[in-house]
């Protein structure tokens, strides 16, 4: 496995295949208070490619491509917050998308734990740390010890996705989890324009 930390953008030529990974570190969970800082991204290799966002950076063309191109299925857990970070930083509405954590709410309904880790650690048997998740993103070098954190959050979700459809299917809700993700990037904007916790379906 390696890491690699690219400044500002990804590099001109990088392809990462048609389903690629994503997560994101801010410097806390609000996507409009909270700046961007890194985005990390695997296309399922074991390796994982970082984008180190600078303060104030409002542009990263190779990466917006990517995550507008209709033909690149981009995964993430809990994608709402990374979407909608996305799109404050940069203006790019990711999409299409897929979200491993909506997914695991709609076929593990026997607990309510669908945190990443829970995940990995029932359905691939794989333990993954979360020691780093609370510490400065904004940093201007990052560690070791943060940058393998954030490439755990990735480099799994390629083989957590085939888990979970296997799932879906069995229990008849692959359309309908489609749709939900269909929808993932609509409900990102509504946080961001300010509806964050109204039920706009709800009398």
């Amino acid at each position: 496995m390696s890491n690699t930390v690219y400044k500002r953008d990804l590099p001109d030529g990088l392809d990462l295949g048609p389903v690629v990974a994503i997560d994101c570190e801010t410097m806390g969970l609000n996507p409009i208070r909270d700046r961007l800082c890194l985005i990390q991204m695997s296309n399922g290799d074991g390796n994982a490619h970082m984008v180190q966002v600078e303060k104030g950076q409002t542009e990263a063309p190779n990466l917006c491509r990517m995550l507008a191109d209709p033909n690149v299925l981009k995964l993430f857990h809990f994608g709402r917050f990374d979407i909608a970070a996305m799109h404050n930083a940069f203006g790019v509405l990711t999409e299409p998308v897929y979200c491993t954590k909506i997914a695991s709410k709609m076929v593990r309904t026997y607990t309510d734990r669908h945190g990443l880790r829970n995940l990995l650690q029932e359905l691939l048997k794989v333990d993954i740390s979360k020691f780093q998740q609370m510490s400065d993103w904004g940093a201007e070098t990052l560690t070791k010890a943060q940058l393998d954190y954030a490439a755990s959050d990735v480099l799994h979700l390629h083989r957590l996705r085939d888990r979970l459809n296997e799932l879906l299917v069995r229990e008849g809700r692959m359309e309908l989890a489609q749709s939900c993700f269909d929808f993932l990037p609509s409900r990102a904007l509504l946080d961001l324009k300010g509806w964050p916790e109204t039920d706009i379906f709800a009398h």
